[in-house]
């Protein structure tokens, strides 16, 4: 009989096809890995979904009619996390820093001194979207004297700068692969501390058969022990998972955390000498190693000057912000595989071309130059 060829079929493809089925075994192997990531020991749960499943998950399971949340907003993601608890009943103290930096701890020392209500509190770690990055560590340790839940949207950090989930008291800690650890999308993981369980076992309007449902998830796979999952899991994004992380495990965190740094302090110190751009986020002890956002010229719409730069250079992670900063923001996106020597100057090349195009006066050479410079500086203190 003569085979009959697949006339879809690629060679060069990996087998993603007639795979073993994942065990309930290696699927806690891999949750296991990616809490050693994370900084902690407690129960996680690897969700199968983009990270704003879990960070929904954590609201609606911990927060019930009549609590009184603080919700830190430092860009997009914490304002949509307002609208969560709003629907849970809670009552929204907001604190809102500008997207120009980071929000201080005595900020929200302040806010939880103002109101002793406060049992849950919200916060970003980093904002890719306004490239700022918070000081958890010292916000931790106030949220915990005050004997609120803390719970943390790590998706832009983990990978990029520490994270230290259980050192800083958070007891809830969502990541994401899709960021800096170069992974996947569709797949993200919650941690969920002792503390934060006895208050979702508490709160009778938690989520129950649902994919929203910690507890669900608690009941039917880690009081069981991990032994049997409880539907089928997104094989494939979870395999993708665990070789990120061993990809970053085979480099190094800390390596992995330098390259970022690295790649933000170069973007930083170029767009200072290029001309007509300079940085969203003004302070560098504020800025994200995940991703630098920019301030356009006066006058000139953002969006003209990615379209072209991704004229000048197509391949480099250069986008316009969304929403209301559209026409101010740009964003360099030097996460995961892109923070990289060679990506971030050729990053500040396509910039310095498409502002050229748009009759501005650039330096390139010396932006080029301050930034490899920079970048060198960060990986020789390493």
């Amino acid at each position: 009989m003569t085979a009959v060829s697949d006339p879809t079929a690629n060679p060069a493809a990996p087998d993603l096809l007639d795979l073993p089925p994942l065990t309930a075994a290696h699927f806690a192997r891999i949750e296991d890995k990616v809490a050693a990531l994370m900084g902690t020991r407690c129960d996680v749960v690897a969700m199968q979904g983009e990270a704003l499943l879990p960070l929904e998950a954590c609201i609606r399971s911990a927060v019930r009619p009549g609590s009184t949340a603080l919700n830190i907003i430092t860009g997009p993601y914490g304002e949509t996390f307002g609208g969560w608890l709003r629907s849970c009943g809670a009552e929204v103290i907001t604190l809102t820093a500008p997207f120009t930096g980071a929000v201080s701890p005595r900020q929200v020392a302040d806010a939880l001194r103002e109101h002793p209500e406060i049992d849950f509190v919200s916060l970003v770690h980093a904002e890719a979207a306004t490239g700022n990055t918070n000081p958890v560590a010292e916000i931790g340790t106030v949220v915990r004297e005050h004997g609120a839940l803390l719970m943390l949207d790590a998706v832009a950090s983990v990978g990029a700068e520490p994270l230290r989930t259980d050192e800083w008291g958070v007891d809830l800690c969502v990541i994401g692969g899709q960021k800096a650890l170069a992974g996947p999308a569709g797949v993200s993981v919650a941690s969920v501390s002792a503390r934060a369980w006895e208050q979702i076992t508490a709160n009778e309007q938690a989520p129950r058969r649902s994919y929203l449902s910690l507890r669900d998830w608690k009941e039917r796979w880690i009081d069981g022990g991990r032994a049997t999952l409880p539907h089928a899991p997104a094989q494939l994004e979870m395999l993708a998972l665990e070789q990120a992380v061993d990809r970053i495990d085979a480099e190094g965190l800390d390596a992995v955390m330098t390259r970022h740094r690295a790649a933000a302090a170069a973007v930083r110190a170029g767009v200072r000498v290029l001309g007509g751009l300079v940085p969203y986020v003004i302070r560098d002890e504020d800025a994200a190693p995940a991703a630098t956002t920019l301030r356009a010229p006066q006058g000139v719409d953002a969006r003209e000057v990615v379209s072209a730069a991704l004229a000048a250079d197509g391949s480099v992670p250069v986008q316009a912000a969304a929403g209301a900063l559209a026409k101010e923001m740009i964003r360099v996106n030097h996460y995961g595989r892109a923070a990289d020597r060679g990506v971030a100057l050729a990053s500040l090349a396509a910039l310095a071309g498409g502002l050229r195009t748009l009759s501005t006066e650039v330096d390139e050479a010396a932006a080029v130059g301050a930034a490899a410079a920079a970048w060198d500086e960060v990986v020789a203190a390493r």
